[in-house]
């Protein structure tokens, strides 16, 4: 089956094909169409969705679908473009100062005043801001790899609105600007995955440069699926007890409720203590694996037996 064509996945079946088999990534159709379309009109993704259900994963698989590195950018509270960006390899260049004093001194003590000796020295090239001494960070490493990246900027909503702003350039044109040196273009448009748990709104002005895709907690089927696939080993029945009891826990009044991610780990758990079908004893026994306030496990061990029933 062919998948890729000049590096692209040539339908939204191979993008579906390709994401399971490489990052072993279950998506839906929705999806798959949204990364397919990324591809082809190199155009960021905007991902959002609750904490857990797959949003880094699908930027994680796609890097592995289509043979391009992941290059990732966590952001957080104060986060500036000297790290994100870049920044000046400020040791080398006091280095490379300490070895020009000496060439300084030889030309001012041969220049006539300070005239004739400000003229001598621009007459050198300056590359004390050059890009021998820049630093890249994420985002510059991703424009200047020539084979492509797979951008991850995750969870942008944890970034303040300056440093949102900041990032149009990038989602727009796929460049920066740094001060000293002018615009630098990309080699290669990377595939740019922008991930939020929309703990705050994010501006319009970003929502406009994005093709935006919400990942909801999948279905049970998707959800079984998803466990198949993730826990080879599961029994068809354990899987689908264990799905039906993480559906209907998270149709409860919890401060969190189970992601995708702690119904993976709650699938690894069982095998791995060699369960075979679940009982309120083993469930009472593994609630703190999916669950992580007190508060929710005491309200589901409050219904446990009418959850099972």
């Amino acid at each position: 089956m062919r998948t890729l064509r000049d590096g692209k996945p040539d339908s939204v079946e191979a993008v579906q094909h390709g994401l399971r088999a490489s990052g072993g990534y279950v998506c839906s159709k929705e999806i798959a169409t949204t990364v397919y379309l990324a591809c082809h009109m190199a155009k960021p993704i905007l991902v959002e969705g609750p904490a857990g259900v797959g949003k880094t994963d699908l930027a994680r698989s796609a890097g592995l679908f289509l043979d391009l590195p992941l290059i990732r950018l966590q952001c957080y509270e104060g986060l500036d473009e000297s790290k994100a960006l870049y920044e000046w390899k400020y040791g080398k260049q006091l280095l490379y100062t300490q070895m020009l004093k000496e060439l300084v001194d030889k030309i001012i003590m041969s220049a006539g005043d300070l005239d004739q000796s400000m003229r001598m020295l621009h007459e050198y090239n300056d590359i004390f801001f050059s890009p021998e001494f820049l630093e890249p960070r994420p985002l510059l490493k991703a424009l200047q790899l020539e084979q492509g990246a797979v951008l991850l900027i995750d969870e942008v909503d944890k970034s303040d609105q300056e440093f949102e702003a900041f990032l149009l350039e990038v989602l727009s044109d796929f460049q920066v600007t740094i001060p000293e040196l002018g615009t630098i273009t990309a080699v290669s448009k990377p595939l740019v995955f922008v991930t939020s748990n929309n703990t705050r709104e994010l501006s319009e002005a970003l929502k406009r440069r994005c093709f935006y895709l919400f990942i909801a907690y999948p279905d049970p089927d998707l959800e079984r699926e998803i466990i198949r696939s993730r826990v080879p080993g599961i029994s068809e029945k354990l899987g689908t007890q264990l799905v039906s009891f993480i559906q209907r826990v998270r149709g409860l009044d919890l401060r969190k409720a189970p992601s995708v991610s702690e119904t993976i780990d709650w699938a690894k758990v069982l095998l791995l203590l060699h369960i075979e079908a679940l009982n309120a004893d083993v469930v009472k026994e593994s609630l703190n694996i999916f669950l992580k306030f007190q508060e929710d496990i005491r309200a589901v061990e409050n219904r446990l037996h009418e959850i099972i029933r």
